[in-house]
């Protein structure tokens, strides 16, 4: 295995993009610690995707705070602990929260966010996967939660466009933008070993993964 430099490394993007699936491998690729957000675990959550207004703030505020506890819990990180591997970024929350509460709603979640998030770690590395909706929504019902049938495109389309727009203008630690459309990172070791290569290859800035284009020139 080839050094790691990254000491946290988080997994992002929207819906179905295969954040979860990736950060396994990638813990076990490194013997890192693997911090996932606990959606299942949110009361709310199927009330929210059959009626999102009824309870958004609720739902909103649960992911708050329990997104807030996982990462306070390692902010203090020793130099000498182990690789941490994320399937989110606390800033995730914010954006959800734009897409789901209207202003009074927004207006009270955002004190309290503000108020929670003070001097949050910084990833060493951020990973955005991005796909259509298309792809989304097919590897959404694929899998299965219960929950997320209610999952509609108008929705997707809102989330998506507030992390392209979160993307688009994030220059707080290296970026590498990828394209998951195409690749399968759990059953293609081709994809998952050309991926990783490319994660090896990163030092700072901004970086793009787009395998289907280098096939392509090929």
């Amino acid at each position: 295995m080839k050094d790691l430099t990254s000491k946290y490394i988080v997994i992002e993007g929207p819906i179905g993009v295969g954040k979860t699936s990736l950060s396994n491998k990638l813990a076990l690729e490194w013997d890192a610690e693997l911090i996932l957000e606990n959606v299942d675990d949110n009361p709310f959550l199927t009330k929210f995707y059959k009626n999102p207004r009824e309870v958004s703030l609720q739902t909103q505020l649960y992911f708050l705070l329990t997104r807030t506890r996982q990462v306070q819990g390692f902010k203090q990180q020793d130099i000498f602990s182990k690789a941490r591997v994320s399937d989110f970024m606390l800033q995730k929350d914010r954006l959800f929260a734009q897409v789901t509460l209207n202003n009074e709603e927004y207006d009270l979640y955002d004190q309290l966010y503000s108020y929670m998030t003070v001097d949050i770690p910084t990833p060493d590395l951020l990973i955005y996967l991005q796909a259509p909706i298309s792809v989304l929504m097919k590897r959404i019902k694929k899998r299965g939660r219960s929950f997320e049938k209610y999952i509609n495109t108008e929705y997707l389309e809102r989330l998506n466009s507030m992390y392209l727009k979160f993307f688009n203008n994030y220059s707080a630690s290296p970026l590498l933008i990828v394209n998951a459309e195409d690749i399968d990172f759990v059953n293609n070791e081709a994809d998952y070993k050309n991926l990783l290569n490319k994660i090896y290859s990163i030092e700072k800035g901004r970086h793009y993964f787009n395998p289907l284009a280098s096939i392509i020139n090929e």
